[in-house]
């Protein structure tokens, strides 16, 4: 039997969103510019993928991003919060940290701002850790 293979979910300017045969929502950021309304537009589908499957987790592939503006963080940090509180058994965020120094600072707001019951976020350097956990945490 062949393995089963990633879906393509959405796609727009700011990255790529799949369905992981796993169980769980992938995106990986595009390199360059993005918008609030590109990255509102991306995350809208990822909430969706995560309701419609029944999904707790996640990986984000964050290594080509771009940083966010004070915008984007406190729309993503409003996000994640509006998002965990539709999942009250909790919702599991695996991130691959971006290469850039100033995406990672803005990461680390998020995630400090955004973690706790029932969101849990964790930074990795490399895919393959980030399944890892959530593999443990599934």
């Amino acid at each position: 039997m062949a393995p089963a293979t990633i879906r393509l979910y959405f796609e727009n300017a700011v990255g790529r969103l799949y369905e992981h045969p796993d169980g769980y929502a992938l995106f990986q950021y595009n390199d360059g510019k993005h918008t609030l309304p590109d990255l509102q537009g991306l995350f809208s589908h990822l909430r969706n993928v995560l309701e419609r499957n029944n999904w707790h987790h996640f990986l984000t592939d964050q290594r080509l991003l771009t940083p966010f503006s004070p915008e984007e963080v406190a729309w993503c940090v409003d996000f994640w919060r509006a998002t965990a509180a539709r999942h009250p058994a909790g919702l599991y965020g695996a991130v691959v940290m971006s290469h850039n120094v100033f995406t990672r600072l803005a990461m680390g707001q998020i995630v400090q701002e955004a973690n706790g019951a029932p969101m849990y976020f964790r930074r990795f350097e490399t895919e393959a850790e980030a399944t890892a956990w959530l593999a443990q945490v599934g």
